[in-house]
Order: C-alpha cells, then sequence, then structure tokens
C-alpha cells in the first residue's frame, strides 16, 4: 500500500491483464490495465495489452488510441506499428476516409516518459530517427494525410496495369513519405524488379518484412532481387520461409527449383 508501491501494483495489474487477456476476459484486462496505467501513467506493457483487448472487443478507435501513444512512449515497437496498422484499415472500412474525426484525443506523451528517441539504431538509416526534441513523427496523423498516401498508391497501382514502372515508383513514393504501409514498399520493389534496380527491390522487401515478417509478397520478390545480385544462398533462405508459411506456392517452389540448379 502507499505511493511507494505504486509501480510494484502496476506490474502486478498489468502481468494480471496478460492472464485475463489469454484468458478472453478482456473487459477484465482492460480494468486491470486502465488500472495500471493509473498508477504509473503511460507504461508500455499495459497500454500494449488494454489495446488488445478493445481490439478483441473491436473497440477499434480506443485501441488505435492506445496503439499510438505505445508508439510516442517507444517508436521501436513493432507490436504497435501492427496494431495502428489494423486499425487504421478497420477505421476505414467502418467509419471511411473521415473516421480520424470520431476518435478520442490521443495523449501527449512528457519526454521524460519517452524512450529510444536519441538512439540512432545501428542498422536503419539516421534519417529514420525521430528527432529527441520532438514528439513522434506520425505522417499519418491526419485524414487528409492518409487519404493523400492511399490516392497516391491507388494511382501508383494502375500505372503499374499500363506498364510504367519509373512513374509508378514516384506515386509510391510519394506515398511513402505520408504512410510507410506494408504493400506500398512491395508494390514499389515490383517496379524495382522491372527496371532492374535489384539492390533498390532488396530494400524495398526488408522494409515491408520489417513491418511484415512473413510477407509472402515481400519474400518472394526479395528472393527474386537476390537471384539477380547473384545472392543464392540468401535467396533460397528467404524462399524457405516463404514456403513455411505457403508450402505450395507454385511460383516460390518453381523459383527454388531453379535456385538448386
Amino acid at each position: 500500500a502507499g505511493d511507494p508501491a505504486a509501480e510494484e501494483r502496476s506490474v502486478l495489474l498489468a502481468n494480471r491483464a496478460a492472464c485475463h487477456l489469454k484468458e478472453g476476459a478482456c473487459r477484465l484486462c482492460v480494468a486491470d490495465c486502465t488500472g495500471a496505467l493509473d498508477l504509473v501513467p503511460f507504461g508500455i506493457k499495459p497500454l500494449l495489452r488494454r489495446a488488445a483487448a478493445y481490439e478483441a472487443l473491436e473497440r477499434y478507435p480506443l485501441a488505435y488510441v492506445d496503439y499510438k501513444t505505445a508508439l510516442q512512449v517507444d517508436c521501436s515497437v513493432q507490436a504497435a506499428h501492427d496494431g495502428v496498422n489494423r486499425m487504421t484499415k478497420a477505421l476505414l472500412e467502418k467509419d471511411g476516409v473521415n473516421w480520424r474525426q470520431k476518435l478520442p484525443p490521443i495523449p501527449t506523451v512528457p519526454i521524460s516518459a519517452q524512450t529510444r528517441w536519441s538512439v540512432p539504431s545501428a542498422t536503419a538509416p539516421e534519417t529514420n530517427t525521430p528527432p529527441a526534441t520532438a514528439p513522434w513523427g506520425q505522417p499519418d496523423q491526419t485524414a487528409a494525410g492518409m487519404e493523400r498516401a492511399r490516392t497516391l498508391k491507388e494511382e501508383g497501382n494502375e500505372l503499374v496495369k499500363k506498364g510504367n514502372h519509373k512513374k509508378a515508383v514516384e506515386k509510391y513514393s510519394e506515398s511513402l513519405k505520408l504512410n510507410q504501409e506494408c504493400a506500398t514498399y512491395t508494390n514499389r520493389a515490383l517496379c524495382y524488379l522491372a527496371l532492374k534496380q535489384y539492390k533498390e527491390a532488396v530494400q524495398d522487401c526488408s522494409e515491408a518484412l520489417r513491418l511484415d515478417p512473413k510477407n509472402v509478397k515481400a519474400l518472394y520478390r526479395r528472393a527474386q532481387a537476390l537471384k539477380e545480385l547473384k545472392d543464392y544462398k540468401s535467396s533460397i533462405a528467404d524462399i524457405k520461409s516463404l514456403l513455411k508459411t505457403e508450402p505450395k506456392n507454385t511460383a516460390a517452389l518453381r523459383l527454388l527449383q531453379e535456385l538448386n540448379r
């Protein structure tokens, strides 16, 4: 009891919430996570667990807010990125392009509660690191931005159908500035393959796989690009990963045969 024990009580509530979530008792999970966050605001685990419970209860606006708040706390949490993407799609389908106008307010996380701001990644380019003095840059923060990104992607898709891969790359690149979406990366990778820009194709597929580690198109297209770059070992590894998800994927099996020759 008492303030000194608040952190311990918060951890216990968050742990019990995880058990409730596992049991499917989502409302109890929400209650415990809310209690944990009242004691220690902006805890990453209770935020993610409450978001998952809200998602299971189909309370998508509240889930979206919690996932977004978690990203302000730690922008490297992949589960939060994935959750935001899922909730964005669900809310777009449910409420249309103006879905953001119906959201509850997203709290601003104080700098003291944010982590990994000024820690540059060893593998990511420096430009991907959010500035330490500003909140996590959220290019999809406005409905107009999301809608513009979607429109640009669709324009890119139409250009691909017409065989204009170079122009499609420009559209996809503009879209990605507004919203880093897995499908946009794999679409641009397809264009790079057609343009024989194999290193760029590998990079885009790797970005897509960062967002969705089992994405079949990203694995297949990266394998194609690696084959052209004569990195046969890595290409085979990607195809084998793909076949774990889709064992009967005929295109992948055909490519594996070619690589094994």
